[in-house]
């Protein structure tokens, strides 16, 4: 089971994780519109928002779901695709 995680960004406002991207590296996009996404990497001196494309957030979710298989995290996985789904119908 996965818990939902939020940040709260300066201009943005609230902003719903989508996936761990990498160690110290997660993709967001706005809570409400869900159509302005973010890698938002962070380390001791802080956060950093990247504004990113929705082709590249896709890309970025599509890489992740590969290597959660690879790796055999199949429910993983299967989650993340899920919610590919909802953010990218179609």
């Amino acid at each position: 089971m996965t818990s939902e995680n939020y940040l709260n960004h300066p201009t943005f406002g609230l902003l719903y994780r989508i996936c761990i991207v990498e160690e110290n590296q997660e993709l967001f996009t706005t809570l409400y519109a869900q159509r302005v996404f973010f890698l938002v990497s962070y380390n001791a001196e802080g956060l950093l928002f990247q504004p990113v494309t929705r082709a590249d957030a896709r890309l970025t979710i599509d890489t992740r779901i590969r290597l959660l298989r690879r790796n055999g995290q199949i429910l993983e996985s299967q989650e993340l695709q899920s919610t590919m789904q909802k953010n990218f119908p179609g």
